[in-house]
């Protein structure tokens, strides 16, 4: 747990390093939109990638840990420490 911070790090920089010479990448949701509502070039058709995305990620995660990682335990006894 104390690397996870390193990892996403070193994810990011890999992704500025790499991804955003070679295809303009943006890795700012913001950024992406703004430019996309600028453009005439028909982005905003491609924009719901980044609201949609993260919505089924974050619902499937939820679903991974309450169907198979805890699928015993309650929202009250969260956090608890046995």
């Amino acid at each position: 747990a104390g690397f996870a911070p390193i990892a996403i790090g070193l994810a990011l920089t890999l992704i500025h390093l790499i991804s955003i010479p070679v295809t303009n990448t943006s890795v700012n949701p913001a950024r992406s939109i703004a430019a996309a509502v600028f453009a005439q070039n028909g982005a905003m058709g491609q924009v719901w990638l980044f609201i949609v995305a993260p919505l089924v990620g974050g619902a499937l995660g939820a679903a991974i840990w309450k169907y198979v990682l805890s699928p015993g335990e309650s929202p009250a006894g969260i956090g608890q420490v046995e």
